[in-house]
């Protein structure tokens, strides 16, 4: 019997395009455009202006910048999340993070500290202000 495909998930960035799945174990510097979720292990830095997912039982040891940051999954490193950090229930932080939108469920754990920037700002442009 065929299992039935899964739809991609929807985020505020479009459909998920891209999936590094379980077993998939990737370091080094990793930029792209379009919606990317990690299901897998992830080591280095992570740079975006669009969606990072982190999917429920992932581990990324990264520093990441993107627009939008989604949690479900263990993140130890530094966030810059220009337009929203989401961190689901599941979701565990290690690191600091900087976002404009903070939404944080219960059972969330998290060990950092937050600034809030003003939407959009990055971190250059804060310093040259």
């Amino acid at each position: 019997m065929l299992k039935k495909k899964e739809s991609p998930s929807i985020t505020e960035g479009g459909p998920i395009s891209t999936i590094l799945g379980k077993e998939t174990s990737f370091s080094g510097v990793m930029e792209f455009k379009k919606p990317l979720q990690i299901n897998g292990h992830f080591e280095g830095e992570l740079i975006t202006d669009g969606v990072l997912v982190v999917g429920e039982g992932a581990t990324v040891k990264a520093n990441i910048r993107a627009g939008i940051v989604i949690v479900a999954g263990e993140v130890t490193g530094n966030i810059e999340a220009r337009q929203k950090l989401e961190m689901l229930t599941s979701g565990k932080v290690y690191g600091n993070v900087k976002t404009a939108k903070l939404q944080i469920a219960d059972g969330v754990v998290f060990d950092g500290n937050c600034e809030m920037i003003t939407d959009g700002q990055t971190t250059a442009a804060k310093a040259s202000a």
